[in-house]
């Protein structure tokens, strides 16, 4: 399918083939009629990511910051690797659009394939032929009008009537009262309309006369293009006492809208900044008049929260009445009882192969007036066939004998800066296939690095012939169902950590495997970092247990980052903690047999981020685990300290490394880039797979971590020590799986019988 892109690293604009999206749990697929360019948004955006690094840094002073603290922690050549994977990774813009519903996810009951509908959401409703968008991102066209039926065009326009329509209920506007508008734009001639329809008195600014026209002849009762004409005009109709409420829609880094509101208003008054404007208000006025000035958010309640827009969770309407879905679709009825008129605020259509042409108009380069740009999309390809997009490469019909020909399930910025470029220096590692549920990822994937197929249908890379290894870098809770698929399909398994979220799907691989001969290996790359192999060498002569202390500082999450959700990300012990769960299992050399955890009581912005673990071995080794959010990232991340048998072993974030026996101390340092051991992971495993042995970590020490990890997560709620018995577990598995192979062939005898 055709998508706009638009290059992080030089601003281009780019209309590309890419895989149609999947179709995600709670979403709904929708063949996409018309969508409808930002002026504002997306050339700020553009203009943005035309500059320099230079530029991008002076004007991202917070990002620079972040920049110098991982060159502190990490080094110089790692902080410049993930730079660079930021800029590559292509933007998707697009926020508002409509069309069809071609498909529904799961969940979803409310609507049907062909229902049409308007989208919204940066990310979601974006510039392509198909688009996958959650529930309560989607508003229906209302079908039975007493006055117009809504094209797509019209519909299209849903999400900025939306922001027009959360603007005018912030300012409490109400029948009579008296409002100025100031900045007639998209949103500005929205709301002159929305203000008529309730009833107000409406008077327009822009500098711009055309655009006051405009709004003159949808309904406003007066218009000025200058500060003080408009000052005049609003003391004028209100008899001198100011405007009940200003709406200031303008887009501009001027402080000038928010001082002539000020201005304007009357005693206490409200001031609604719906649009992007500078925000150094003159006080005067505002103490003077006691005004309240209000900040309007986007679309309405619910916008920015994950667990509204993402999973689907609606408000209820006696407590939220008016939500940006149902925001959404009051506008979409106020268009179809003709109270709204978008007719004559489209200036420009393009068809979605001439989007460049739109970009153009937008950053000026035509020289030409315009308001609303519409872009349009012709009904295209059967949608099973949009799913896989072959590359330059080409493609192969059968795994290449002697190599590891890999298929890539994920491609999130993780895969893509530090995972694939290890796969890909891998001299027997072809790239046969990428998977993402978003095709502008796998697309991007797949031309940066060579893969030979980009799609969005899992199914097909995992039963694809030319595969014979799969590697998971996708979200957590898709691992253990991923893992299981490709095991059923022959491959062999290279699975990212965390493996599976709980015992029972720890049950099922379990399972899986014993009934396979392919190799499976989970991604705990510390094992194989080159100072690791030091430390462990170093520790093996010493034949008493060891004392372990591994300090982690983790930084804080955001309570809503999907690795803080239980649902997909299984909490920061499950997706992080494992790592170091198995590092000290590994320098150990000995099953966890016992473990204890707790979370330090925090009612903080960092409470639920720190944990306490201890181990404990089968050799008698003991080792504790402090994972701590609520420290500085400009510190070192990782720092392991070893005691025993006369020896201490001191490892600092994979860049210095002290060995000290006998009163001599060796230092070794790695001054420029942290070696966390990704690329010698991923050659073990390959050389693995082409050698037909057992992966580089033995599948009981995998069962034996993920079963501690899973056992430490339990314990933190139940504040109970908790024992970690693996060989029972593993037998108890592969016993299940003896029943139910018995049973199964017992049910075959009967009805063969």
């Amino acid at each position: 399918m055709k998508q706009l892109l638009q290059h992080a690293r030089t601003g281009e604009i780019t209309v590309e083939e890419v895989p149609a999206p999947q179709l995600l749990p709670g979403c709904v697929l929708v063949r996409v009629a018309a969508s409808v360019v930002s002026a504002g948004t997306e050339r700020a955006s553009a203009e943005f990511a035309r500059k320099s690094l230079l530029d991008k840094a002076r004007s991202r002073p917070d990002l620079v910051r972040e920049v110098i603290g991982k060159i502190q922690r990490d080094g110089i050549a790692s902080a410049m690797q993930a730079v660079r994977s930021r800029l590559d990774q292509p933007q998707t813009p697009g926020y508002s659009s409509a069309g069809t519903v071609v498909a529904v996810g799961e969940g979803v009951t409310d609507l049907r394939p062909g229902d049409r509908v308007a989208c919204a959401g940066a990310g979601f409703a974006v510039h392509a032929e198909i688009a996958c968008i959650p529930r309560l991102l989607v508003a229906p066209i209302p079908v039975h009008s007493i006055a117009v039926e809504v094209s797509f065009d019209e519909a299209a326009f849903a999400t900025l009537g939306a922001v027009a329509l959360h603007g005018v209920r912030s300012a409490e506007a109400k029948l009579g009262d008296q409002v100025a508008v100031i900045g007639l734009g998209l949103i500005g001639q929205l709301t002159v309309q929305l203000l008529k329809a309730a009833g107000c008195r409406v008077l327009g600014m822009d500098i711009d006369p055309l655009r006051a026209s405009l709004a003159r002849e949808l309904g406003a009762d007066a218009v000025a293009s200058s500060a003080s004409g408009f000052r005049d005009l609003c003391l004028e109709f209100s008899g001198g006492a100011g405007a009940d409420c200003v709406l200031i829609t303008a887009e501009t880094s001027s402080s000038d809208p928010v001082n002539l509101a000020g201005a304007i208003a009357r005693d206490r008054a409200i001031v609604v900044a719906v649009g992007t404007v500078g925000l150094d208000i003159e006080r005067k006025a505002y103490y003077e008049k006691e005004l309240d000035f209000r900040i309007s958010r986007s679309y309405g309640p619910g916008r920015y929260d994950s667990a509204y827009e993402q999973k689907g969770r609606d408000y209820p309407i006696g407590y939220v009445r008016w939500t940006e879905t149902r925001n959404m679709e009051s506008f979409l009825q106020l268009v179809a009882d003709a109270k709204v008129n978008v007719g004559p605020l489209i200036t420009h259509r393009f068809g979605i192969e001439d989007a460049q042409r739109a970009y153009e108009l937008i950053a000026g380069k035509s020289r030409e007036s315009f308001l609303g740009v519409v872009l349009q999309y012709e009904a295209g390809e059967d949608l099973q066939t949009l799913t896989l997009v072959k590359t330059a490469a080409g493609g192969i019909q059968t795994a290449s004998s002697g190599r590891v020909s890999v298929g890539l399930l994920g491609s999130g910025l993780f895969a893509t800066s530090t995972l694939v470029p290890a796969l890909k220096a891998s001299a027997n590692t072809t790239l046969v296939s990428v998977c993402a549920a978003t095709g502008s990822h796998a697309q991007h994937a797949a031309q940066k690095f060579g893969f030979r197929v980009c799609t969005t249908d899992e199914s097909q890379l995992i039963n694809d012939s030319a595969i014979n290894a799969v590697v998971i870098a996708t979200r957590n809770h898709l691992h253990c169902r991923q893992a299981l698929a490709a095991l059923a399909a022959g491959k062999h398994v290279f699975c990212e950590k965390p493996l599976c979220l709980n015992e029972n799907e720890l049950r099922s691989i379990v399972r899986a495997k014993s009934s396979g001969r392919q190799a499976l290996m989970v991604g705990f790359n510390r094992r194989f970092a080159p100072m690791i192999a030091q430390m462990k060498s170093f520790l093996a002569p010493i034949t008493e247990p060891l004392t372990f202390h591994y300090r982690i500082n983790a930084g804080h999450l955001p309570p809503d980052h999907w690795l803080n959700d239980r649902e997909q990300g299984g909490g920061r012990i499950l997706g992080e903690v494992c790592h170091f769960v198995d590092l000290l299992m590994f320098l150990a050399s000995s099953p966890i047999i016992e473990v204890e955890g707790r979370a330090p009581s925090d009612s903080g912005r960092y409470a639920g981020g720190n944990v306490l673990a201890s181990l404990r071995f089968a050799n008698g080794s003991e080792g504790t685990i402090s994972y701590l959010a609520n420290g500085d990232r400009a510190f070192s991340k990782e720092r392991i300290e070893v005691f025993g048998g006369g020896a201490v072993a001191v490892l600092d974030d994979f860049r210095r490394l002290e060995l000290v026996r006998d009163g001599r101390k060796q230092t070794v340092r790695s001054r420029w880039r942290q070696d966390k051991g990704h690329a010698a992971e991923w050659a073990a495993f390959a050389q693995s797979v082409q050698k037909g042995d057992e992966a580089p970590i033995r599948f009981e020490d995998i069962v034996c971590s993920t079963q501690a990890t899973l056992r430490l997560d339990e314990s933190v709620t139940t504040g109970q020590r908790l024992t970690v018995d693996t060989a029972a577990f593993l037998g108890r598995a592969q016993r299940s799986q003896n029943v139910s192979a018995s049973l199964n062939a017992n049910l075959d005898a009967n009805l063969n019988g």
